[in-house]
């Protein structure tokens, strides 16, 4: 399958380069319908892998790559179910859009996150993902799960560790402020920086020149230098799941569904957000 049009994104191939456009309003909240259509997504690697020397993962969104998980339909849900079987069916959620970043994570090809604006949580976890990010320098990256009573779930802690080391992931997951492209370009979370508005023209070209290169050598050397840390993801699902039960988590979920403010996937004062 060469193009593939969805509810939240859309795919298709075009001379080696596979690329992912994430289009769901209204700021590519990962849900149920994103997590569909990514497992769709996924599911063609081993049909694709022969023609894409590159993927490119890019936003449609003018507010950026990604706010994180849907924390509407994660509280909606929750409330709607016995305790029991809101946790099965928080566990499921998570065991799902794991299978999906892990399959990324190992793709046969490589993998760049094209980011703009925010990449918050989940989006970040998405991006983490990637073998590269490459980011407008107005973008924006944070953790702010710690505000409600959690910590990132679709395994953003054990990756982060893995490319950087643990002095950036305390920073980012217990102060959950936001941290500019500039700076998070400087301690190599992210691999280029790009003009605003120009992350994907700067994907693009890097995946040309990532494409002359021989495919065997590729996929030997992203596998030896990026290894997946399975047991950690896999003991970040049960933290998760053990956080998520408490009352306080329900609670913290309930002020952000009430919250009428225009961007409530930023759930700090302005005062809060650090400049770096």
């Amino acid at each position: 399958m060469n193009f593939f049009k969805g509810k939240a994104l859309s795919w298709e191939v075009r001379d080696g380069v596979l690329e992912l456009m994430l289009d769901h309003p209204p700021a590519n909240e990962i849900g149920t319908a994103m997590l569909a259509d990514l497992e769709k997504f996924v599911a063609g690697f081993p049909s694709l892998q022969n023609e894409t020397a590159v993927c490119i993962i890019s936003s449609a969104r003018k507010s950026g790559f990604s706010a994180g998980a849907d924390l509407r339909e994660l509280y909606h849900g929750a409330v709607s179910l016995p305790e029991k079987e809101k946790l099965l069916g928080v566990r499921d959620f998570l065991k799902r859009i794991h299978s999906v970043l892990n399959t990324i994570d190992a793709a046969p090809f490589v993998t760049i996150a094209a980011v703009h604006g925010v990449c918050f949580g989940g989006g970040l976890e998405l991006a983490l993902a990637c073998d590269m990010i490459i980011a407008d320098k107005m973008a924006r990256f944070a953790f702010p799960e710690l505000r409600l009573g959690l910590i990132p779930g679709f395994g953003g802690i054990p990756r982060l560790k893995r490319d950087l080391g643990n002095a950036f992931v305390r920073d980012l997951l217990f102060t959950g402020r936001t941290m500019n492209a500039t700076r998070t370009h400087a301690i190599g979370l992210v691999a280029q920086l790009a003009g605003e508005g120009e992350a994907l023209r700067i994907a693009r070209s890097t995946a040309v020149q990532i494409a002359r290169f021989d495919q065997a050598a590729r996929a030997a050397a992203k596998k030896f230098v990026k290894p997946i840390p399975r047991e950690e993801l896999q003991r970040e699902i049960e933290i998760f799941c053990e956080l998520f039960t408490r009352p306080a988590v329900m609670a913290a979920l309930k002020k952000f569904v009430e919250d009428s403010g225009p961007m409530p996937y930023l759930p700090w004062k302005k005062t809060e957000i650090s400049p770096t």
